[in-house]
């Protein structure tokens, strides 16, 4: 019994919360750590006194040390010094898992500046939104996504663009693995227009070394606005706080108690996503080695890395393990240095964790987080009780809980919302104070996600947020799509769900009622090419059907739930 059943979380005194959950931790991980009340930038900046000359990241052959990788981050420093940025400000990063992506965190973080996660392959219609809403006038991207840049730079959003490109780190350009990822071509060759206000990241590192540092409160000030979507409005930025990425990274780089600073990480997860991030900084903060893959869908690489490189720990998400499990290569590859993997984002299969351990001889296990809580908030144990379906139990100092509507703790095995209690959640959402008021109680997060606890305090999410989609690892927002799909000229009614898929966990439908004039003339085709054109590839409808007219209720609202219930019925 949790000792609290009915109080309301508004009034609950956390330490009468009974944790069932501690006596299934492995041994070694402790319950409750000493954070180090630090900026996020003196986690880089420890692990290179530490370990000076280890190699931090090896990327395509390309070595650098810890320390080489800080140096890096305090000529960026000057330069951001340079262009005036000031504690407060912010800078948005538009980077895949390259190198420049740490020594931009670092830099930036050490100014007491808020980096704004944008995700590289965002159209410029997406990529706006972010930059208008954070106020962002310098932008760090990647030269392969300059054509997504082009229009904001054109409109005069910017004060200056750095754009940066993988060549920047490649001593070896001809290795056999780089020219794996070239053939992809995910971020093609682009001319990009160097003028005074867009310059190549090789001058921003031009500068001398700048040792100036702002004075930051760590538990106050924000380090990363990140990004999330809402089932009602455009994406919210998520503020948080230095001491939030630390104390997550140290949560997670704790869990396994076999951690050491020879660990060798594959980073596939996109850093620019928070799992991605956090997943990459408690690497960091053991000292281990980060291979970067640019590309998330390269699962060539995939296999080749791990056997070159000896991968030890492989974060990701169902569809990464999927895709490995069912490549027509994976006999070819030695992947038994494999000891640990985290998968989140999405329910892990209780079949593809069999057979992931049967290959690799590893652990695999699953978790969970949202980007409000920097993100990661539950995890089965490594070593000790898996349960199939269960997303594990809350990460040291963390509590969890299940609420009805008015906030009041239900008992074990009734559903009811997730609340997360713990020093990763976030400050508030920038700029949205009535959103942040309904998402935190009291210091308590609602997820908005529907669980169930059982009597050992292992957690349940029982479904997702209302509407949302979560597809290879993405967090889909229907609206997004929707108003996209109501700027063609032909589309009376839209409506976008998520329909289950053996790979992707959801897929996206989208269901049209054209205008009268169109019908018979437009197709899923042209619709979708138009989609291309204004969303990420990953939000684009795939699979399209069209009606004379969509359900709706009373007041003429279109029914998501409706198309959602009659395509569940054919799954069954």
């Amino acid at each position: 019994m949790l000792g609290v059943e009915g109080e309301n979380i508004r009034e609950v005194e956390i330490s009468n919360i009974q944790k069932p959950w501690l006596k299934f931790y492995d041994e070694g991980v402790r319950s409750s750590i000493d954070y180090p009340v630090i900026p996020l930038y003196k986690l880089y900046e420890n692990t290179a006194n530490r370990f000076p000359n280890k190699i931090a990241f090896d990327f395509f052959g390309t070595k650098w040390t810890y320390q080489q990788v800080f140096d890096a981050s305090k000529k960026l420093r000057a330069f951001l010094e340079q262009e005036g940025v000031q504690k407060g400000d912010r800078v948005a990063v538009s980077l895949p898992n390259t190198p420049h992506y740490f020594i931009a965190v670092s830099a930036i973080t050490s100014l007491g500046a808020i980096v704004v996660q944008c995700n590289p392959i965002y159209t410029a219609r997406e990529l706006k939104h972010a930059v208008t809403d954070s106020e962002a006038k310098i932008l760090i991207g990647l030269d392969g996504a300059y054509n997504n840049y082009r229009p904001l730079i054109e409109e005069g959003l910017f004060q200056k663009v750095v754009i940066a490109s993988i060549e920047d780190f490649l001593k070896f350009p001809k290795n056999i693995l780089f020219r794996s990822f070239v053939k992809k071509k995910r971020f093609g060759e682009v001319n990009v227009d160097f003028n005074s206000e867009v310059i190549p990241w090789t001058k921003a590192m031009s500068y001398p070394k700048s040792d100036k540092e702002a004075e930051i409160n760590p538990k106050e000030d924000v380090a990363v606005f990140q990004y999330t979507g809402g089932t009602t409005g455009l994406p919210k930025g998520a503020m948080l706080t230095h001491y939030n990425l630390v104390v997550n990274a140290h949560q997670v780089a704790s869990w396994d108690p076999k951690s050491s600073p020879d660990d060798v990480y594959l980073g596939a997860l996109p850093m620019f996503h928070s799992y991605g991030f956090t997943m990459a900084n408690s690497g960091f903060l053991i000292g281990g080695k980060f291979i970067p893959l640019p590309d998330p869908r390269d699962f060539d690489s995939y296999l080749k890395m791990i056997q070159k490189y000896k991968v030890t720990v492989f974060p990701g998400v169902p569809t990464m393990y999927i895709a490995l499990l069912n490549h027509p290569d994976l006999k070819k590859y030695e992947l038994g240095t494999v000891r640990t993997c985290i998968s989140g984002a999405g329910a892990l299969p209780v079949e593809v964790k069999r057979k992931w351990e049967e290959v690799t001889g590893g652990k695999i296990v699953e978790g969970y987080g949202l980007s409000e809580a920097s993100p990661v908030t539950h995890c089965n144990p490594v070593y000790g009780l898996n349960k199939a379906g269960s997303i594990g139990i809350p990460m040291p100092d963390t509590i969890a809980v299940v609420v009805d509507d008015d906030g009041n703790i239900l008992p074990p095995g009734q559903v009811g919302e997730l609340a997360i209690y713990g020093p990763q959640v976030m400050k508030g959402y920038w700029r949205m104070e009535d959103e942040t008021a309904r998402t935190l109680i009291n210091g308590w997060l609602l997820t908005g996600d529907v669980a169930t606890m059982d009597s050992d305090g292992y957690f349940y999410i029982v479904d997702r947020k209302k509407d949302m989609i979560k597809a290879g690892g993405y967090n889909i927002y229907p609206r997004d799509i929707e108003e996209v799909l109501y700027e063609h000229p032909a589309v009376l009614e839209a409506a976008v769900i998520g329909v289950p898929d053996p790979y992707r966990g959801e897929t996206v439908k989208a269901f049209i009622a054209l205008r009268p004039e169109y019908k018979g003339k437009v197709t899923a085709e042209e619709l979708e090419k138009f989609c291309r054109e204004r969303l990420a590839p990953y939000k684009v409808p795939k699979l399209w059907e069209f009606r004379d007219e969509l359900p709706k209720s009373i007041v003429g609202k279109v029914l998501r739930r409706v198309l959602k219930e009659e395509e569940l019925k054919k799954f069954k």
